[in-house]
């Protein structure tokens, strides 16, 4: 492969000497509406502490700050083998994993599988009768021939539900694009177990979890200084761990006020009240025409899901209502709502060359349009906008959860195909903490958002764990089915 050279900065300001003056007033345009200034920043990570102890309280908030039940830390000594079922916004994927003797080390084998757009918002028998079929075929092909007694899985279930037990759990809403009806207000839990117990699958459900919190525990696994997991990818979370003396909401069930419990935030509600959040026209529209509009507020401005849309609803405005591009041009597919995603801006962000050559290429492959040199610059300007609020806005939360719980250096492990694959989001991010935590120049950041464990494998299979660990020794605050004192073996 031919070097490039080193990457050019994120920002190319200073390259519209070419630009005519009426694309040039939409840029300036452009980033007076995308750009977050620091003050800003401040002024919505202090809304947002006082909104994650709201959702603590009794009588809650916009932020659920949902007690998962989760309730130690990892130490790298966990042993045993376990399933684990990874159900995220686009793929299905079970995994075996076996925590090995040494410290933090694992051993995985795992099947991806396809979620079909259809079942997202169809029936909600042929859900769980589909994620069966694609347990049945993972054990079937990795244990031929084996007498299995029982194994035992941490379901990672990546969505809001209430939790009053770590094996149960109910559906408040769908998110990332899922509206199946019948499901919401139902404990999710026995829908999936009937599915297996159909099919004769001997699998017991140890932990129900969001990805959030295993990508939390998984880093914790290998990392002593992880004390926060955040999701950037489809969609947007993040949990860490809380005293149980200071979770009001909880008080009725007398936990020992110093026992931490993991809280799984769901953050991407914040400020559903649309107080602080700095939304334009655009983001007001993303809302709208959303499956669900008035909720997710903050998931609607950083995640995957909707970065492509509101690049999309911006390009079609400029060009039927401002005229200022892509004159005489057919934008039938640019018209066509989530057309583009995450990765498309990524795409243009990547454009090494200064003529813009492959944004160019994307837009006539993709959409059947032909850019000029003008026109692509604005293109890459508004995808870095974009992007660079994404990632500034994100860091409020990361800043308000270490502002509430005084944490004044630590690593945060974040997972999620924007953190992982979208140029610049991690640096875009961490100078954004520096201006809101208001850190010295020079010195090494004290809080660092680096690339998580495999929460939705590792970390459900260590939850499993942790939650036998824990009924053994006598703590079954939170547990269901606690006399079923698990044991997983697989016999040849």
């Amino acid at each position: 492969m031919v070097g490039l050279g080193p990457r050019r900065k994120p920002s190319r300001r200073g390259s519209f000497a070419d630009v005519p003056k009426n694309v040039l007033e939409e840029i300036r345009e452009l980033e007076r509406l995308f750009t977050v200034d620091t003050a800003k920043l401040k002024e919505i990570t202090d809304h947002f502490v006082n909104e994650l102890t709201k959702g603590l309280t009794k009588e809650g908030g916009s932020i659920p700050m949902n007690p998962t039940w989760v309730m130690a830390m990892p130490t790298g000594y966990e042993t045993g083998t376990y399933l684990a079922l990874d159900m995220g916004g686009t793929n299905l994927r079970v995994c075996e994993i076996t925590l090995a003797e040494e410290k933090g080390e694992f051993d995985i084998i795992q099947s991806k599988y396809r979620m079909p757009e259809e079942l997202k918002t169809g029936d909600s028998e042929e859900l769980w009768e589909y994620i069966a079929d694609c347990i049945q075929q993972f054990v079937e092909y990795h244990h031929e021939d084996e007498k299995i007694d029982k194994l035992h899985m941490g379901f990672t279930f990546s969505f809001p539900v209430t939790q009053d037990y770590i094996d149960h759990g109910v559906l408040q809403r769908w998110t990332k694009g899922f509206d199946i009806a019948g499901v919401e207000g139902q404990d999710v839990v026995p829908l999936f177990e009937d599915a297996l117990e159909k099919r004769g699958v001997p699998i017991k459900l140890t932990a129900l979890i969001n990805d959030t919190i295993g990508t939390l525990v998984a880093s914790a696994y290998t990392d002593d200084k992880m004390k926060i997991g955040c999701i950037f990818g489809t969609g947007c979370n993040a949990a860490y761990y809380e005293n149980c003396g200071s979770i009001p909401k909880l008080d009725d069930m007398k936990c020992d006020p110093d026992l931490p419990m993991a809280i799984n935030c769901e953050w991407g509600a914040f400020d559903n009240e649309h107080k602080v959040l700095p939304r334009t026209n655009y983001d007001v529209i993303v809302d709208q025409d959303s499956p669900r509009p008035g909720q997710q507020a903050f998931e609607k401005m950083i995640a995957g899901l909707y970065l492509g849309e509101i690049f999309r609803l911006v390009l079609v405005d400029l060009s039927e209502n401002k005229n200022c591009m892509l004159e005489g041009q057919d934008i039938s597919k640019l018209k066509k709502a989530y057309t583009l995603d995450s990765s498309f801006l990524s795409q243009i962000e990547e454009d090494p060359f200064e003529n813009l050559s492959e944004t160019h290429d994307l837009f006539q492959h993709r959409l059947n349009i032909f850019t000029t040199k003008p026109e692509c610059e604005l293109i890459r300007r508004l995808a870095e906008l974009i992007g660079t609020r994404a990632a500034r806005l994100s860091s409020c939360g990361v800043a308000a959860i270490c502002k509430k719980k005084n944490i004044e250096s630590c690593h945060v492990g974040a997972d999620g195909s924007v953190f992982n694959k979208y140029p610049h989001f991690k640096a875009r991010g961490a100078q954004a903490l520096r201006e809101i935590l208001d850190w010295p120049k020079g010195k090494r950041d004290p809080i660092d958002i680096r690339a998580s464990e495999d929460g939705s494998g590792v970390g459900a299979a260590l939850i499993a764990a942790l939650t036998i660990k824990r009924i053994q020794e006598g703590n079954s605050k939170g547990v269901k089915h606690s006399q079923e004192v698990p044991e997983s073996s697989v016999k040849e």
